[in-house]
């Protein structure tokens, strides 16, 4: 059996990424290894910028952002109260370039990520990253339910 040293979960501000910080502890404490969280905050439709007619939009969206963030902080703090070595960060912009970004830096070997069923619309908003992730990180990729 493999053993990994650096743990790293990706967030990407959806509630169920909590599924996958779960499982980052639980395999860091089983494998006595560091755990590196990345949130990616990622406007797939990129509306800043645009002058909208529902301002709520952009609102919404940053609401969102924040809650899922204070969870998983949440989450972090307290394993970093019960021991655990964790790192965050929180990234804007091109998931794969700041996933690579953290990969390289903190010699990760291996990346837990959440797993879903893709529709058209999503696979066509999050596939080509996705693909990108399992095809060119030079790390061991779990998908997370």
């Amino acid at each position: 059996m493999e053993t990994f040293n650096n743990i790293l979960v990706v967030s990407r501000s959806t509630h169920r990424c909590i599924n996958v910080l779960r499982t980052g502890i639980a395999l860091a404490r089983k494998f006595d290894a560091r755990l590196h969280v990345l949130h990616i905050i990622h406007d797939p439709f990129n509306v800043n910028g645009w002058n909208l007619p529902v301002p709520s939009l952009d609102e919404e969206y940053k609401a969102m952002v924040e809650k899922a963030r204070a969870e998983l902080n949440k989450m972090a703090q307290a394993e970093k109260a019960e021991g655990l070595i964790v790192n965050e960060w929180v990234r804007d912009g091109n998931p794969v370039d700041a996933i690579r970004q953290a990969v390289e830096s903190e010699n990760v070997d291996l990346i837990l990520m959440l797993a879903h069923e893709e529709g058209r619309l999503e696979h066509f908003l999050f596939g080509k990253t996705n693909d990108a992730i399992i095809r060119h990180l030079p790390a061991t990729l779990m998908l997370v339910k």
